[in-house]
């Protein structure tokens, strides 16, 4: 389940955007109250922007602007909207996007190409490990898009090792989509309780909210660490409530593809100029065919790297990276920049450690300071001699530590009514 576009060599794919591009344009134009003032504030006449290299001459759409004019993005009357979302919030305030009969149609459409990318066939069974409720868009996306791929699902939910074991060997699910660290959990869980893990029908785990690969595509510490005791594949995905859209790792697993019908991609400086090919910039996106809440350039704070070469599985469509990091949480630390992630790997390299937050604040002269809040039951001198000199090694700076009790940082990661475990806070 390829779609034709993504075989296309990328000067058609670029012409087959632009096309895409031109519609959207026109509909913003007709439809969205904050992307007609835009157009109308900037002197903007859409008929001049009609190459993708002419998104240029378009202002950025920010969070900010997303979450001040929340209401000015909704392109169809209210009475029209089927289903009401928000997004996490872990960057900022929740921001709301309804979605239309259409919206829900593409989002499944959306879904089943990635599972599809991901191998996954409907002759496969899928269990969900993550809400449905609470206004969160994923796991509605996943429900959607493998009833449209014609897959099984399973709807557990998050959490509860033993209720996911009994599904696993009562229901025979062949994929599971998790968060990734909630697997070692899933392992530790059967270890205890004499569960032969490799003997289960799961083949592979489709892995959301966390990085599970080296900007080479190397396997992360954490993805050894589960790899070590449970035969499976690993599948990276990246998506968000804004764009609508994944980017799947087909089997050869070096990048999440990018649907070109879906979404247009540009990857920005600081100054919101295209960077060049091979490196590190700010995620930037167009979305495509959606209804509601159609999105034009919006800057969604994710630093990565793009790939043009040549992908095994005969898809032409760019490649992301992993995720670097957030643009908002880049840290300046003793002359050394540093983006979370790169200390979440670290971190995940010793098993004694049970749960860690990491909190960012100014010191006394405006300079970035670092705490590492640790959980651990095996705390010792030896650990932390073993922890700081890791750490060096890899930052060559050395952050503050403290170790708390395992429930301590277990309420710090899940404040008030959170759906996502919370690893970083800036108190900047």
């Amino acid at each position: 389940m390829i779609p034709e576009i993504e075989l296309k060599l990328l000067p058609e794919i670029k012409q087959f955007q632009e096309e895409k591009l031109h519609e959207l344009l026109q509909y913003l134009s007709e439809n969205s109250p904050y992307y007609k003032r835009m157009f109308l504030e900037n002197n903007i006449a859409i008929s001049d922007i009609k190459l993708l290299e002419d998104l240029e001459k378009l202002p950025v759409t920010t969070k900010e602007d997303l979450s001040r004019f929340n209401d000015d993005f909704l392109c169809i009357d209210q009475s029209e909207l089927i289903d009401y979302v928000t997004t996490s919030g872990t960057t900022g305030n929740p921001v709301f996007f309804g979605l239309s009969d259409k919206d829900l149609d593409r989002l499944a459409y959306n879904e089943a190409i990635s599972f599809a990318c991901s191998k996954i066939t409907k002759n496969d069974t899928v269990q969900l490990m993550t809400t449905i409720d609470r206004r969160f868009l994923a796991g509605l996306a996943y429900f959607l898009g493998a009833r449209k791929l014609g897959a099984g699902i399973i709807r557990v939910g998050a959490g509860i090792p033993e209720l996911q074991w009994d599904s696993i060997f009562k229901f025979n699910p062949t994929y599971l989509i998790a968060v990734p660290s909630f697997l070692l959990k899933l392992i530790e869980y059967a270890e205890n309780n004499n569960i032969t893990i490799n003997s289960s029908s799961v083949k592979g785990v489709i892995c959301i909210g966390e990085p599970l690969k080296e900007q080479d595509f190397s396997d992360n510490s954490l993805s050894q660490k589960i790899k070590s005791k449970w035969d499976i594949d690993l599948y990276s995905t990246y998506a968000s409530t804004e764009m609508s859209t994944a980017f799947s790792e087909c089997e050869f697993q070096h990048g999440g593809h990018h649907h070109p019908e879906l979404i247009i991609v540009e990857i920005l400086d600081e100054d919101n100029k295209p960077v060049k090919n091979g490196e590190d910039g700010e995620l930037v996106v167009t979305t495509l065919g959606v209804e509601a809440m159609p999105l034009l350039r919006f800057k969604t704070g994710d630093v990565v790297r793009v790939h043009y070469d040549a992908c095994g599985c005969g898809r032409n469509s760019l490649r992301l990276g992993p995720v670097i990091g957030r643009k908002k949480h880049m840290i300046k630390y003793k002359g050394t920049t540093i983006y979370p992630p790169a200390m979440y790997n670290l971190l995940n390299d010793f098993s004694e450690i049970e749960n860690y937050i990491i909190e960012i604040d100014k010191n006394e002269i405006g300079l970035d300071n670092i705490t590492i809040k640790l959980g651990t039951n095996a705390a010792s001198e030896e650990l932390m001699k073993r922890l700081k000199d890791h750490i060096r090694a890899k930052l060559r700076v050395l952050p503050n530590i403290i170790i708390l009790p395992i429930a301590e940082i277990h309420k710090l990661k899940f404040p008030g009514i959170n759906r996502k475990p919370i690893l970083f806070v800036d108190k900047r």
